[in-house]
């Protein structure tokens, strides 16, 4: 079993593999430790991660990124307005969630934003896999707090689709927490636990979590979020401000310009970097549109003028975990940043405001953090990796109830709340229902204006059909098991009567066989109860199976497409090095070992490989065109080959064999 964790980001994603002994990031096709978060389609394949970024900008309507912001959303949603400011691909109804409308091998085609993480979840896999040289299905993969039942449940659809098998969903702040625990000696006793603030600003949103620390457990006391508190709404700030400033001085409208945009977009994310460390800096983007190459400045004060609203909000999750978790902030014993967005000067600031001026730590990796904490958490899961044992307790965010309809008492309650917020995450509860026939609950969120957009408060449907009859005609007491499970996901487990039976106990036995002893006392009674099954139907808004295997089965078609695509293209290339490599060594290193007739029918064969190359036809030819040209060209170039290798390695393998004659002939005298 590989041990795999996954961070699940907004701009970035990254993934830890626990090996050698400890816990490391990997590194992607073009060696960098974090896989852009894209999908994008083109006329031949698709293009995800990396090959998505660097044709962002050319093919930006067919490009889709936020998609750890859209899944589990419905075009109805209004953050996806807030959404729409950071995606360029049109966003549309598929199936009653939100999904992108794209052209792909020539045609319209809509994927639901499941379909598009499973998309991007199975190029991590391919990442993982190749790195490790197995194949990878267990996974846990970090996400934020703020996630509902929804959304968490589309996330595992997802994974699902992309043949990946998620052992937890993990809270990104609890993640960070657990990677900053576990290797930890020193931890306190239980009665007088370490208490740590986790500060995280990413790309799209704050976490605050306080966590108490003790030996071998992690016990999250509170957690706050700000979903729309991050780097891009700072990046946006100075594109607007930087939008309005050519408006006046180049008379060129950027925000009507997708590509402008991207232009102006990543000028201002190093514009952001360089103010990180100086007092100004320089904005220089060549042909932001109409070939004009604009340019400005902006001071570190005007900077932090500019992001003032932005900033304004930070103290709020602040303040509201420390509320939350009965804590003051004498009594936190270390505030930790992570995520990016905390290297720039004035959000450190302000997070160091609002807690009184108590320093700041940043211990941790900012960058992966998370991705260690999620990789540490699958290791517990493993027979393979020995981990120290570490306990882990979250919890959730939002208050769960459950509904029902009247029962013949006319003072009967019709809903309770079974996981208030900040319940324990794994947590059990039973419900006890007086019935006499079928009933039917509903579990719904009960604060829906707390919730992320205008996501549905809905969160799973329980129907009791057939409910036994109370031998004495009276109400049918039933049982029913609900829970909240790892990934912070509600469930109904059982449904069950008891019924007791008293029973006679068998008399203890003579041994002794003593005529004397007094006459046997009555049986005593036992009870026993005795669970009986109730059969149920219970639904959420996890696809259904049926659905999860064809869009299963779609995605492994892509991703076998894709591999035939870039199959073809790394044997076009072959043959194409193979040409010019060939050709250029014929006259160099190659001259000493051929003969002319042969290098002259090697050059002719050379020339119309590389004329078919470039021919309408060679352009675009299948896989096992471009195999078998360059299997043809061997036939007469490989005997070259090896009379070159073999003069090559002539005089080692007679050095060596001199050496081996002289050690025998040493011990022969």
């Amino acid at each position: 079993m590989s041990v795999v964790g996954i961070d699940f980001g907004t701009l970035h994603s990254k993934i830890g593999v626990a090996r050698n002994r400890g816990i490391d990031i990997i590194v992607n096709e073009v060696s960098n430790r974090a896989t852009p978060s894209l999908v994008a389609f083109g006329p031949k394949q698709r293009a995800i991660g990396e090959p998505a970024k660097t044709q962002e900008t050319s093919n930006f309507r067919n490009t889709i990124g936020s998609l750890k912001r859209l899944i589990g959303r419905t075009i109805q949603d209004p953050d996806l307005a807030i959404e729409k400011k950071y995606i360029y691909a049109t966003l549309v109804d598929v199936n009653g969630t939100v999904g992108a409308e794209v052209s792909y091998l020539g045609e319209k085609h809509r994927f639901s934003a499941t379909q598009l993480v499973a998309m991007y979840l199975s190029k991590l896999r391919d990442i993982a896999s190749h790195e490790l040289k197995t194949i990878v299905s267990d996974v846990v993969i970090a996400i934020p707090g703020w996630y509902t039942d929804i959304q968490r449940r589309a996330l595992q659809d997802a994974a699902g689709i992309a043949g990946l098998n998620t052992l937890r969903v993990m809270n990104e702040t609890t993640a960070t927490a657990l990677s900053w625990g576990i290797t930890k000696t020193d931890l306190p006793d239980v009665e007088n636990p370490r208490h740590i603030m986790f500060v995280d600003v990413g790309h799209s949103s704050m976490s605050v979590s306080i966590v108490a620390f003790s030996k071998g457990q992690l016990v999250v006391k509170a957690s706050a979020y700000d979903r729309h508190l991050g780097g891009r709404d700072i990046d946006y700030a100075l594109l607007q401000h930087f939008a309005k400033e050519f408006q006046t001085k180049y008379r060129i409208d950027v925000l009507g310009n997708p590509k402008a945009i991207f232009r102006l977009g990543v000028g201002c994310e190093r514009l952001k970097k360089v103010l990180s460390a100086n007092s100004e800096a320089p904005l220089n983007v060549e042909s932001i549109m109409n070939d004009i190459d604009a340019s400005s400045k902006l001071s570190r004060d005007d900077y932090e003028q500019l992001i003032a609203p932005v900033l304004n909000r930070i103290s709020v999750p602040l303040e509201q975990a420390l509320a939350e978790s009965g804590l003051t902030i004498e009594q936190i014993d270390a505030v930790e940043l992570i995520g990016g967005s905390t290297r720039i000067p004035a959000v450190r600031a302000r997070i160091q405001e609002a807690l009184g001026g108590k320093p700041l730590s940043t211990t941790l990796n900012q960058d992966e953090a998370v991705a260690r904490g999620a990789t540490f958490a699958c290791a517990f899961f493993s027979p393979t990796f020995r981990v120290r044992e570490f306990h882990v307790r979250d919890i959730s965010q939002y208050p769960i109830k459950v509904c029902w309809e009247r029962s013949e008492d006319p003072d009967e309650d019709t809903e309770l709340v079974v996981f208030p917020r900040g319940n324990a995450v794994p947590s059990t509860k039973v419900l006890t229902f007086f019935r006499k026939g079928p009933f039917d609950l509903d579990a719904q969120y009960v604060e829906p204006e707390g919730l992320p957009g205008g996501i549905n408060p809905w969160v799973a449907h329980f129907t009791a059909k057939d409910v036994p009859a109370d031998p004495n005609g009276d109400l049918t007491c039933v049982k029913l098991k609900t829970r909240l499970n790892l990934h912070g996901v509600m469930s109904f487990d059982s449904a069950y009567v008891e019924e007791v039976e008293e029973r006679d106990e068998p008399p203890a036995m003579d041994v002794d066989g003593d005529a004397a002893q007094p006459p046997a006392e009555a049986p005593k009674r036992k009870r026993v109860v005795k669970k009986i099954d109730i059969p149920f139907k219970a639904f959420a808004s996890s696809l259904d199976s049926s659905i999860l295997e064809k869009l299963k089965e779609e995605e492994a078609q892509m991703h076998a497409a894709d591999k035939l695509v870039q199959d073809t293209e790394d044997r076009k290339n072959a043959l194409e090095e193979y040409v010019y490599d060939t050709r250029g060594k014929l006259d160099d290193r190659y001259a000493p070992y051929v003969q002319s007739a042969e290098k002259a029918k090697l050059l002719v064969m050379l020339q119309e490989a590389e004329d078919w190359l470039y021919s309408e036809e060679g352009e675009d030819a299948s896989k096992s065109a471009y195999v078998a040209k360059l299997d043809a060209l061997k036939v007469v170039g490989d005997p070259i080959v090896a009379r070159y290798r073999e003069a090559e390695e002539r005089p080692r393998a007679i050095a060596e064999l001199r050496t081996t004659l002289n050690d025998y002939m040493s011990q022969a005298t």
